[in-house]
């Protein structure tokens, strides 16, 4: 089995802001669908690795900042390549508070998620949340996941559902 081939879907770069007892978090992710227009609903997967899942079931909330291809590559890096057990991504990141969930100023556009329900896998958390405000920021092109691995020459962290070792 080839799983290269996996590389061929079509995947977004995601910010996914939410914050834990003292501070904003967040991490990378690329696995994120919308499941129903109305009501305005998406399913989200985050690795069970990652600081930012735990923050997200015990917040209940998180932020999308859609990346475009103009961003910064340091975001990619910042956010998920590090944990945010250990780090203040947000720190060093132009970002803004909308409705107490951090929006890094970079995004093209943003989503402010509640989340509704979750489903454990091997290795992740689906987390399915309702859209609760969205707004577009710039009209710089979303960037992919493609993208990211094709121009800008980036790698797949150890806890994205794309890695191969």
């Amino acid at each position: 089995m080839d799983k290269n081939a996996l590389n061929k879907l079509s995947y977004g770069m995601y910010v996914v802001g939410t914050k834990d007892e003292n501070r904003f978090c967040g991490c990378i992710a690329n696995s994120l669908i919308q499941i129903t227009a109305e009501p305005p609903t998406i399913a989200l997967s985050i690795n069970h690795n990652n600081y930012t899942n735990k923050c997200i079931k015990e917040s209940k909330e998180f932020s999308i900042c859609v990346l475009g291809e103009k961003t910064n590559p340091l975001i990619i890096g910042t956010f998920g390549f590090r944990s945010a057990k250990d780090t203040d991504k947000f720190a060093n990141t132009n970002h803004k508070v909308i409705n107490n969930l951090p929006i890094c100023s970079e995004s093209c556009a943003y989503l402010i998620c509640k989340l509704i329900n979750s489903v454990e896998m091997s290795t992740h958390t689906i987390f399915i949340a309702s859209i609760e405000q969205c707004e577009i920021l710039n009209n710089d092109t979303p960037m992919t996941y493609s993208y990211y691995h094709n121009i800008i020459k980036g790698k797949s962290p150890k806890n994205a559902p794309t890695y191969i070792a």
